[in-house]
């Protein structure tokens, strides 16, 4: 395998390698070398990513997870105090 070495990258292209490939999970490497092959070879369909929270995904423990459940589960609960007085004032 050949390796290449990378002369002239400006700060303002350097940065914004190094940030895409923080926001990908990648190294500055992997993502040159995906960039490559997808633009110069062709190879695989750029996959459309998302990357408000991508990081995020999959990073919870079953723990953290279980956690997390437990302190949102009172936001699926209804409160009929609410909705009778609701209908008490905008009645059917």
């Amino acid at each position: 395998m050949a390796n290449l070495t990378l002369r002239g990258c400006d700060e303002e292209l350097a940065r914004a390698l190094k940030a895409t490939s923080r926001r990908r999970g990648v190294s500055v490497n992997r993502l040159i070398l995906e960039t490559l092959r997808e633009t110069i070879l062709g190879e695989g369909k750029p996959q459309r990513r998302h990357d408000d929270l991508d990081r995020l995904a999959g990073t919870w423990t079953k723990e953290e997870a279980d956690t997390f459940e437990r302190a949102v589960a009172g936001f699926e609960e209804l409160d009929n105090s609410l909705w009778a007085a609701e209908s008490a004032v905008h009645p059917s």
